[in-house]
């Protein structure tokens, strides 16, 4: 199990999606998500087909958040150029957590050597 961590405090669980197939399906088909998903390499994401708003961290390789963004369904993000991954939540999760741009996220647990540059 994998944790989605800010200055030493937990915020969710943690799925990793690496794989073409798991980047592009993400979200899809899903009610909801119980924690975070990690997509590597993604420099912008949609909504369409979803079937709830979701919020996306963009960071660069070290997990310093770039941008924020709450994303209603059937929607396309802007590019984020200097984006290595996105993480995605439930919408409002972000903002629950005091998280913003600039911010160091962190990634504990079983692929704690995870990280964007990967």
């Amino acid at each position: 199990m994998a944790w989605l961590v800010h200055d030493g405090t937990v915020l969710a669980s943690l799925e990793r999606a690496e794989s073409l197939r798991s980047r592009t399906v993400g979200l899809l088909g899903r009610d909801e998500i119980d924690g975070a998903i990690l997509i590597d390499k993604a420099k912008s994401i949609h909504t369409i087909g979803m079937k709830f708003p979701i919020d996306v961290a963009f960071c660069d390789a070290d997990m310093t958040v770039l941008r924020i963004v709450t994303m209603q369904k059937h929607r396309v993000s802007k590019i984020e150029f200097n984006a290595a991954c996105a993480i995605e939540t439930d919408a409002g999760r972000f903002r629950h957590w005091k998280i913003e741009a600039g911010d160091q996220l962190e990634i504990r647990g079983d692929i704690e050597s995870l990280n964007c540059s990967e």
